[in-house]
């Protein structure tokens, strides 16, 4: 009876427990990371040992960017399982993080922990992408008198290419586009979109095009992939485009105005800015009236908005 009574009592303070932790998790699906957290927390301290409990607790340190805690979470992930590859690039990506975020004197500090920590989760997980991506760029970013090296970082892009075709020609577009190689980036995005054909690889392609001063390759490439994905942002990037290098005016104030109209938050920039260029789209067809129109919009929509604010100055010169 003894015994009975006992468990009668424990079921419902697992029940509690178990709910708790359950409720933590769904707030941080819901991206709900402040009261996740504290739910996290209560969780913790009746489950030190709780891996799940303190990566979660890592993550939402990472997303508001408090490194030394993220560092401090990731470390004891490592700690407790030295052979978890997630673990390991964790904490080697809240390391690096941690040496943006001070001075580069400092930051050297870190390097050998970085690359300890990334190579641990690239040796002991074969087909780990993250990973191999944090290495490509780790070792091309870094200088060479300090460890870096385009052959270690062209090593990891090739191991990509074996893993994920198309990941492996965007780290090795990333590469050229680093080493100043244009025509190899172009070349290898060119890649990524024939075995891929994602929006992303389509963007790579077209932001390489405006970094390298050919906008209308951005443009037409841009269309490509709005023709073939129909997503609303690529709307924007037409029109930011076209009112950036004055080309195609029309395409441009067509595609804005679909921004306009079909806007969501999923779409990433607000509206005011499709504004901005639609007025910038204006100036330069030399319709002042319409161009006033247009960046009065995007401040009454923000009146703060420092870049419409010094472009109305500009119209109004005309």
């Amino acid at each position: 009876m003894k015994h009975l009574l006992l468990s009668l009592f424990l079921i419902p303070f697992f029940s509690m427990a178990q709910s708790s932790f359950e409720k933590a998790e769904q707030l941080f699906e819901q991206e709900n990371f402040g009261n996740a957290k504290l739910l996290f927390e209560k969780y913790l301290e009746t489950h030190p040992d709780n891996r799940k409990t303190i990566e979660y607790l890592g993550d939402i340190a990472g997303y508001h960017k408090n490194w030394n805690a993220a560092m401090d979470y990731y470390e004891q992930l490592v700690d407790f399982d030295d052979t978890n590859a997630n673990y390991h690039f964790k904490y080697g990506g809240a390391l690096g993080m941690k040496a943006l975020s001070i001075s580069k004197i400092r930051a050297a500090t870190y390097i050998g922990d970085i690359k300890e920590h990334f190579e641990a989760a690239a040796s002991l997980d074969s087909q780990h992408i993250e990973a191999r991506w944090a290495l490509v760029e780790f070792y091309i970013q870094l200088p060479g008198i300090i460890g870096g090296s385009e052959a270690k970082s062209i090593k990891y892009a090739n191991q990509l290419l074996e893993i994920s075709p198309v990941d492996g020609y965007l780290a090795n577009g990333y590469i050229a586009e680093y080493s100043d190689r244009p025509d190899d980036a172009e070349a290898f995005y060119k890649k990524a979109i024939a075995v891929g054909g994602s929006p992303h690889t389509y963007e790579k392609l077209s932001e390489h095009y405006e970094k390298n001063n050919e906008p209308a390759k951005a443009i037409e490439t841009a269309k490509k992939s709005l023709e073939i994905h129909k997503r609303n942002s690529l709307n924007y990037q037409i029109g930011k485009v076209a009112a950036q290098y004055n080309l195609d005016a029309a395409l441009g104030i067509k595609c804005l105005q679909a921004y306009i109209k079909n806007h969501s938050v999923r779409d990433g920039v607000p509206k005011d800015w499709a504004y901005l260029r639609l007025a910038q789209i204006y100036k330069n067809l030399g319709n002042k009236q319409e161009a006033i129109e247009w960046i009065d919009k995007a401040l009454v929509s923000r009146s703060d908005f420092k870049e419409a604010i010094t472009e109305k100055e500009e119209i109004q010169s005309l």
